[in-house]
């Protein structure tokens, strides 16, 4: 999967996820679901993980489960029960382990690398618990605007700092104009959003773009799905700070 490839499914993807939030949390929530699995099935390939079954599912498990307390937390703070889960799925990291037949080589490695990927698919709940406080819906649009514009530009040809920066402006300027045109978002709040959105896009691509095991389709997939759920938790944290 090429790098235009990538960056425009990680644009549609965010494009989904703005309208998805506009809708309601449930349609998210779905979406976040459907994004840790995607994130699950090529992280370890992307990793060079020796027990990719083991990591996919604990991987999967620890997203989806935490997508599901999020979601059905009666009472803010809506992350409340996140850290439980996140903490259930390290230990699910070690029972990876001890299920292997393999000699379990580079044990160290596969465990840090499985809680990693639950770490970055854990980071998707942050949609979801923005879209559940008040206006929170219009800070995932912005957010999701962000994203789709610089993931747009950072696959441009030209001097990598060039399209770096433009990947930042772009995010920028789609921050700023949604905060501009919804009264619930404000200016600032939209560009400081935006600003850093596109900083994790371009950050996101300097460090995968040249990883070998994007030749397959798998790891290609995870990371085009990458930027969308680390931003989550970007979202949630600049919607808390910026916006009360």
């Amino acid at each position: 999967m090429s790098v235009q490839t990538r960056s425009v499914l990680t644009a549609v993807l965010a494009a989904l996820v703005a309208v998805a939030g506009f809708l309601d949390v449930l349609p998210l929530a779905g979406l976040a679901a459907v994004l840790v699995l995607a994130l699950a099935a090529g992280w370890p390939a992307l990793a060079g993980l020796p027990f990719a079954p083991g990591s996919t599912a604990v991987v999967a498990l620890g997203g989806l489960g935490a997508v599901a307390a999020v979601t059905y937390t009666p009472l803010q703070p809506y992350l409340q029960h996140m850290p439980v889960v996140f903490a259930g799925a390290v230990v699910l990291a070690f029972v990876n382990e001890l299920l292997r037949r393999d000699g379990r080589v580079r044990l160290v490695e596969s465990v840090s690398g499985t809680v990693a990927g639950t770490v970055l698919a854990v980071c998707v709940t942050g949609w979801v618990a923005t879209a559940r406080v008040e206006g929170g819906a219009a800070l995932v649009v912005g957010g999701a605007v962000a994203l789709a514009l610089g993931s747009a530009v950072v696959a441009l040809h030209g001097r990598t700092w060039l399209v770096y920066l433009l990947t930042v402006v772009a995010a920028a300027g789609g921050g700023t104009l949604v905060g501009a045109l919804l009264p619930t978002v404000e200016l600032t709040t939209g560009a400081v959003l935006g600003f850093g959105v596109g900083v994790l896009v371009a950050a996101m691509h300097a460090l995968f773009d040249r990883v070998p095991a994007l030749a397959r389709r798998l790891p290609s997939l995870a990371v085009a799905v990458l930027p969308v759920t680390v931003s989550g938790v970007l979202v949630y944290v600049a919607g808390r700070v910026l916006a009360g």
